[in-house]
């Protein structure tokens, strides 16, 4: 059974560039019901001509619970939280989501670098293209920095950047590097089994991820579980037992 299961994610993973599959067998009843909804709705009394061109159906929204994903609603609100309550008027983000950068920029002064540099104009923020390989910064000169959900993507060519296995290992030596002596850094990454998933991103444990910044002092690991749970201050053989949980770490330099 779990041999078929896993065939089923894999054909998956190869078809979503093209189409969902999972969605296929629900395609015509949303359609049936998105018409349904239209002709009611074009009946009421109020209600603007319904033009062909103007159509935009929406056919998945109609859920039980709001869905999100749980990886990065948690680790956004765990590093806010300690970004906002850490001393620095400055902080430094490497990658991270840009919804989570410009929400940083309401309460501090925000660079945000990336290969891909996010051309947007708001007040305190600063964008500089930039390789998490080859940052912009000399030796221990940043005392706030973020790096999330981005390191275990390096090296596999996703977002344009060169082809290297050891794309993660460097990406934590420069964050190292420029990290300032009792500067903060927060990084997360995939935890569990370690395992490549070309060209997604690679699932690391917590060994290889504390060997990769045996310069800096860990102050705390929190993460999410595979069922979804956020765990502060989670034990490691919890989160490296996960199949694909997220760890949230917490660095300084001595």
């Amino acid at each position: 059974m779990k041999k078929i299961v896993s065939l089923k994610y894999q054909l998956k993973r190869w078809t979503n560039p093209l189409l969902d599959i999972s969605r296929i067998k629900t395609f015509l009843p949303k359609y049936y019901s998105y018409f349904q909804d239209r002709k009611a709705y074009s009946k009421m009394k109020g209600a603007e001509s319904i033009l062909i061109r103007d159509s935009y159906p929406i056919l998945y929204d109609k859920t039980v619970k709001t869905s999100f994903q749980k990886h990065y609603f948690y680790q956004d609100i765990w590093a806010y939280k300690k970004i906002y309550n850490n001393p620095h008027d400055h902080h430094i983000d490497v990658g991270s989501r840009v919804v989570f950068v410009g929400f940083l920029t309401a309460i501090k002064k925000v660079t945000f670098i990336d290969i891909r540099p996010l051309v947007a104009s708001l007040e305190n923020f600063e964008s500089k293209k930039g390789s998490v390989l080859s940052m912009p910064y000399s030796n221990n000169s940043i005392l706030s920095l973020s790096c999330l959900h981005v390191a275990e993507h390096i090296g596999l060519g996703r977002y344009g950047d060169p082809l290297d296995p050891l794309g993660t290992k460097k990406a934590a030596k420069e964050l190292s590097r420029v990290l300032a002596p009792e500067g903060l850094l927060y990084f997360s990454v995939p935890i569990g089994k370690p395992k490549l998933h070309f060209n997604a991103h690679r699932i690391h444990s917590t060994k290889q991820i504390l060997n990769y910044f045996s310069d800096l002092k860990l102050l705390e690991l929190s993460g999410v579980d595979d069922q979804g749970n956020f765990i502060e201050n989670i034990e490691r053989d919890l989160i490296d037992s996960q199949i694909y949980g997220c760890g949230f770490f917490c660095f300084t330099k001595e």
